[in-house]
């Protein structure tokens, strides 16, 4: 791999450091919305987004399970939009960058719209999802096999399962079929974090 110009160096180190973080960030301030939550909520049943509000007209907001989600979204969503900037700082590759900036964008207003705000929230949910799908694809054109057929095999699980969810509902649920959408994509974030630690540790000795 040609050396880039010593300034774009630290682009690797950001961006991977960030992605990383919001991967394992999601995860955890997931369980523990859902350790706070009432008795009752089921990963089958209950969309991931019912930890910060459920749908109306009847909505459904627990504290502390709401503010820990809507945070947790929040957070994440701009540590992924700062690190798409350094993505395409470094790669200059928009058909990787953008997809992962809307991915950001999409968290972040899942967490100041939540499940309660029902349209907005809907129109994020689907941003995130849809987006995080196709960056976990796109990023084929800045990795490297294994882990560039991973991303993609990752990306395509999200897809199917979002677009043909009423084939898998009936199995597993509202909520896992949405598990099925969205872990997919947190898992691939938190990897091709670790990928960009890994590739800037291998430019700065080669």
């Amino acid at each position: 791999m040609k050396i880039l110009e010593t300034n774009t160096k630290p682009s690797l180190a950001i961006a991977g450091t960030l992605l990383f973080l919001s991967g394992s960030i999601t995860f955890m301030g997931i369980i523990t919305g859902e350790v706070f939550y009432p008795s009752g909520y089921t990963t089958s049943v209950n969309d991931i987004s019912d930890l910060g509000g459920t749908r109306p007209p009847n909505s459904i907001i627990h504290q502390p399970s709401a503010i820990i989600f809507n945070v947790t979204m929040m957070l994440t969503g701009i540590m992924i939009i700062i690190a798409a900037w350094f993505v395409q700082k470094y790669f200059r590759k928009w058909i990787a960058s953008l997809p992962l900036g809307l991915f950001g964008l999409g968290l972040l207003g899942v967490g100041i719209f939540p499940g309660n705000v029902s349209f907005y929230h809907g129109l994020f949910s689907m941003i995130t999802f849809i987006s995080g799908g196709v960056a976990a694809i796109t990023s084929l054109k800045i990795t490297s096999p294994p882990y560039r057929y991973m991303g993609i095999c990752f990306g395509l699980v999200a897809l199917v399962f979002l677009f043909f969810a009423n084939y898998f509902i009936p199995t597993l649920g509202s909520g896992g079929t949405e598990r099925w959408v969205a872990y997919p994509i947190a898992l691939w974030v938190t990897g091709f974090g670790g990928y960009l630690l890994g590739m800037r540790t291998t430019t700065l000795h080669s």
